[in-house]
């Protein structure tokens, strides 16, 4: 059995701010050292809940667990471009296949041509048409699971430019639909094979809307090949 970590570090960002505050210092003689964080809980590798996009509808601590840990299966998308659109007949090529209420992860292996911390990482980007959306939703999984900014607006929040919500795809589409989504995972490109087990458990926050999460695979556990 082998774990493999595909979460982000939480620390400063040029898109999130991030605060870690440290009150203590056991070399000094206090007795702990007690840390205090301030970030978004859409920041980094994180899981949305529907009250993301949907008003009246559940929060993050009203995910099921079941909803984000569990077999996956990967979809190998790590030959796409910078700025491709990646459409149904893409995913449809790279589905291993399976059952439906499975994970689905679709890796890109981004980070590994653009770092997540800079600008390019985001401008340069794949996304997800339309089409590739409702192919997904169509697969009726628990969980999508990305390793990149997987709708095309995403990029122009970086300089407060707004289009339809209808052009946030996933969101529109897959997440209004009750599928949970699990963002910008890193190293998924270490993956081998594909199949895995994957946990994506948020902290159970209530009243919010989405939440960080240790995103990790656990490779020989239930995954047949």
């Amino acid at each position: 059995m082998r774990i493999i970590d595909l979460s982000m570090p939480i620390e400063q960002h040029f898109r999130w701010p991030t605060e870690v505050l440290v009150k203590g210092d056991i070399g000094a003689g206090d007795q702990f050292r007690v840390s205090r964080l301030h970030t978004t809980c859409h920041g980094f590798s994180h899981v949305d809940a529907q009250a993301h996009v949907i008003a009246d509808s559940p929060t993050i601590e009203a995910t099921p667990l079941e909803r984000v840990v569990g077999p996956c299966r990967v979809l190998d998308l790590r030959d796409v471009g910078p700025g491709e659109a990646i459409d149904d007949i893409r995913l449809a090529a790279a589905d291993p296949g399976g059952p439906e209420g499975e994970i689905l992860l679709l890796s890109t292996g981004w980070d590994r041509r653009r770092d997540y911390r800079t600008r390019d990482f985001w401008l340069d980007a794949p996304y997800l048409t339309r089409a590739a959306a409702e192919w997904l939703e169509a697969r009726k999984p628990t969980a999508l699971a990305f390793d990149f900014p997987q709708d095309y607006p995403i990029r122009l929040l970086l300089d407060n430019k707004h289009v339809p919500f209808s052009e946030h795809v996933t969101h529109d589409v897959c997440l209004r639909a009750g599928i949970t989504l699990i963002e910008y995972l890193v190293n998924t490109a270490a993956l081998p094979g594909p199949r895995t087990f994957l946990c994506a458990a948020p902290l159970k926050l209530p009243n919010a809307d989405g939440s960080p999460a240790r995103i990790y695979a656990i490779e020989g556990l239930g995954a047949k090949d």
